[in-house]
């Protein structure tokens, strides 16, 4: 397992936690990301700041991390391509187990069915993939700069808002033939 980096402003030293059940400390600071987090449509971007507000419980098996992040996600519509600021607020709680009842728990199988076991590294918790599970849900799958958003133009591209009576004459080139009887014949009427 690699060793979090403690400089790096996701990363919680939990000595003073002292390892006794029952000793809590709460945290609250503003950090800019190091990587983005969300998708390539939407995400809070790197070098964005985002709110933390955390609460570590030691406990038996290891440190119960309890917390919420909020931020702004940014990104494009995904009908007219503008771009697109919302509110992100996500909560996550999770354990961080010690290393030597981690290893207990894998020798004995208990958890088997259970998602990741997430330990602390040496005296270090790092945060980014908690944050990930609590934030990547919460962003839209389609982001929308407004849900009536009518997009784009398919023929030409044009912005459907700013024109709301855009539209083009298309035909089906399988009905030319019939086109072609429809409309008037210039030599028809000089006869």
């Amino acid at each position: 397992m690699n060793r979090p980096d403690p400089r790096s402003p996701l990363v919680l030293d939990t000595k003073r936690l002292d390892r006794r059940p029952g000793t809590m400390l709460e945290l609250s600071r503003t950090v800019e990301l190091p990587e983005d987090l969300g998708t390539d449509i939407i995400a809070i971007r790197a070098g964005s700041p985002v709110e933390l507000a955390v609460r570590l419980e030691s406990v038996v098996e290891g440190v119960l991390l309890t917390g919420s992040v909020t931020g702004t996600a940014t990104g494009a519509c995904v009908r007219c391509l503008d771009p697109v600021e919302l509110s992100v607020d996500g909560s996550f709680q999770e354990l961080f187990a010690y290393t030597d009842r981690a290893a207990h728990h894998h020798e004995v199988g208990a958890d088997a069915d259970e998602d990741e076991v997430h330990e602390l590294v040496g005296d270090l918790i790092d945060l980014e993939p908690v944050l990930r599970d609590a934030v990547v849900p919460t962003l839209p799958f389609k982001p929308m700069c407004r849900p009536d958003c009518p997009g784009l133009c398919s023929e030409c591209g044009a912005r459907l808002a700013d024109d709301p009576d855009h539209h083009h004459d298309v035909f089906d080139p399988r009905w030319s033939a019939l086109r072609g009887m429809l409309q008037d014949d210039p030599q028809e009427k000089r006869n």
